[in-house]
């Protein structure tokens, strides 16, 4: 992208929406063989390899992308309100200088909301009717998992999954919503566990920040280090198969899974997961959903969801 198509750039919202619709796609389409490129060419950043695509938002680094996210702030100022847009218009203002100094233990790649309580890891109650609904169902969302596993005795990766690029061994990933957008037929082959996210208060739903998935680490298996696109949301791992000497580093500190149970994190913060449990044990298997970072404001949901809205 060169420096005078950006400022040819007409300031609109339908342009804004493009360009990020673009580079989100660009996002959804990084496969191993584009990780595997990049390493050859450019090396591993922080343990974490990035694919370099011009167009990718979370990979490169588009210096008009800051100002184009104002722009689409006022326009939705101007359609509803500037009534707590407060930090999302600081943020968006001063992003770059934000990810600049950050400490490199928490480094969002996309975007950072200031002023939000900064910790590795929330305790239950940060969310907690969603956790107890998580938990509660957990017998249902671990029985389509099985079902969905037994695939994997008649091939090697089975429609649906996603196998993702690690340093060693194997990580697959059955993804229900994908950056806020919902998968179909992987939805369809979950109905009760589809349904559950219908359910859940601060699931992020409606814009790129929010998935959920399944997410299957074999044993043997290291997830290098790397950073989440934004800290306006916390993770949870709800636990569904927890063998022995499996364990999540976030900001340097270690926690293990347990079955039936919901572990939060803030993936804005240098992470990683490994498996060395024995063969036998079999899988490390977490249901995986984005909820929002509990001090983010109601109309800051809104208006963040509208300005990373999937597809636009």
């Amino acid at each position: 992208m060169s420096l005078e198509w950006l400022l040819d750039w007409s300031w609109s919202l339908d342009g804004l929406r493009d360009f990020i619709a673009t580079g989100i796609q660009s996002f959804r389409d990084c496969d191993t063989s584009a990780l595997a490129a990049s390493a050859e060419a450019n090396g591993v950043q922080n343990g974490f390899v990035y694919c370099h695509s011009p167009e990718c938002v979370r990979c490169a680094h588009h210096d008009g992308l800051n100002q184009k996210l104002y722009h689409n702030l006022q326009e939705y100022a101007k359609r509803y309100s500037w009534s707590g847009m407060g930090r999302i218009h600081k943020g968006i203002r001063e992003q770059g200088r934000y990810l600049n100094s950050r400490p490199s233990i928490q480094k969002p790649e996309v975007f950072f909301l200031p002023d939000l309580p900064t910790m590795p890891y929330f305790s239950r109650d940060a969310q907690k009717h969603d956790v107890e609904l998580l938990e509660r169902n957990f017998q249902t969302i671990l029985c389509e998992f099985e079902t969905l596993y037994k695939a994997f005795s008649n091939c090697s990766l089975p429609q649906g999954w996603k196998m993702n690029s690690t340093p060693s061994g194997e990580w697959f990933t059955f993804y229900l919503v994908n950056q806020g957008m919902c998968v179909p037929r992987n939805c369809r082959r979950c109905p009760r566990t589809y349904r559950l996210l219908g359910s859940l208060r601060t699931c992020i739903g409606n814009n790129v920040f929010g998935n959920a998935c399944i997410s299957v680490l074999s044993p043997g298996t290291v997830i290098a280090e790397h950073y989440g696109p934004t800290n306006i949301r916390i993770r949870c791992h709800l636990g569904l198969k927890t063998p022995s000497n499996c364990e999540l580093v976030v900001g340097g500190e270690p926690q293990c899974w347990a079955e039936g149970r919901c572990l939060l994190f803030d993936d804005s913060f240098l992470h990683t997961a490994f498996h060395e449990g024995p063969p036998e044990e079999g899988p490390r298997v977490v249901f995986m959903v984005d909820l929002w970072h509990p001090n983010v404001a109601a109309a800051e949901r809104q208006a963040l969801d509208f300005i990373f809205a999937p597809g636009r």
